[in-house]
């Protein structure tokens, strides 16, 4: 069991409920997630299987999301999970303002997490504190929010906004409800969300886990190969010798491996994933340089 899969992670379910439930499906307890999606959200959740676990870190960091915003709304969690602590009777926006406000997040800025999060103060989650009634203050956190695009205003039994989102790792998307409300003078929370993508993997691409059980039982299910989730890092194919030296723990001459792509990255620290000569996957290699010469150092080792 090596290999990824696109679980599109249903309502009602906590990431660690589909790793358990899918634990339990594939009789294995080697699986890791990509990042975490709060119980009310749907959509994306990369998985990793096997051996796999130890190469998400090395997955693409943008994220996207198809977000809900309630306007006129404020609550205790930011969502539609938490009590109400204000209400507004009537919004009464134009188009103008809400894009006007939300150009506000695009790019790098600071962020202040939701309270109810997971995030540890103390040695203790967000969560926990809130709920024991405990007054914390929140450090803001530094995210990259790279394209927000407003797609519809509802206005039938509550003002809505639906919005696109392209971020970074790390970022609320409760948060920014939360904030564009304060912003519009309004209040915000959010009401629904959507992650469309996540480490490379696409929405329309993903599987449930009913999907799953149903092709482990007709035995069709199929893990997602690496070779399909590292678009964004190049690749090199070494010699059978060389190969077996790299599995060692040996440099490597980057000019003594083939690569299916040109140019070389020529950048130190750069990230290549790294086949053998019949495309057996072996792991992930550090690029260094030594005297001048640019060298593949084994940073994960899969394959012996």
């Amino acid at each position: 069991m090596f290999g990824f899969i696109n679980l599109n992670k249903p309502a009602g379910f906590t990431s660690h409920d589909c790793i358990a439930k899918l634990r339990k499906f594939l009789n294995t307890r080697k699986i890791g997630h990509g990042g975490t999606l709060d119980p009310a959200a749907t959509g994306v959740l990369p998985v990793a299987v096997g051996k796999a676990t130890r190469l998400l870190q090395f997955l693409p960091e943008p994220k996207a999301y198809r977000a809900l915003i309630r306007l006129g709304v404020t609550t205790t969690t930011d969502d539609l999970e938490g009590e109400v602590i204000k209400s507004v009777a009537e919004v009464n926006l134009e188009p103008e303002e809400i894009t006007a406000a939300l150009n506000n997040f695009v790019g790098t800025i600071e962020q202040v997490p939701p309270i109810y999060s997971a995030i540890k103060q103390k040695g203790k989650k967000l969560y926990e504190l809130a709920r024991k009634g405990e007054d914390i203050a929140v450090e803001p956190r530094i995210i990259t929010i790279t394209k927000i695009e407003l797609l519809n205003i509802y206005r039938a039994d509550f003002y809505e906004l639906e919005v696109k989102i392209h971020c970074g790792s790390g970022t609320y998307i409760r948060a920014i409800a939360r904030d564009l409300g304060q912003m519009l003078g309004v209040g915000g929370t959010l009401a629904n969300l959507v992650r469309t993508e996540s480490c490379g993997m696409q929405l329309e691409n993903s599987i449930t886990l009913e999907q799953i059980a149903s092709q482990l039982q007709q035995q069709t299910f199929a893990l997602i190969s690496p070779s399909l989730v590292f678009n964004h890092l190049e690749r090199v194919t070494l010699a059978e010798e060389e190969s077996i030296r790299w599995c060692q723990g040996q440099l490597i001459d980057l000019a003594a491996a083939t690569t299916c792509m040109q140019p070389y990255p020529i950048k130190e620290n750069s990230y290549l994933v790294t086949y053998r000569a019949d495309q057996a996957f072996l792991g992930i290699s550090i690029l260094i340089q030594r005297d001048n010469i640019f060298k593949l150092k084994p940073k994960i080792v899969l394959h012996q």
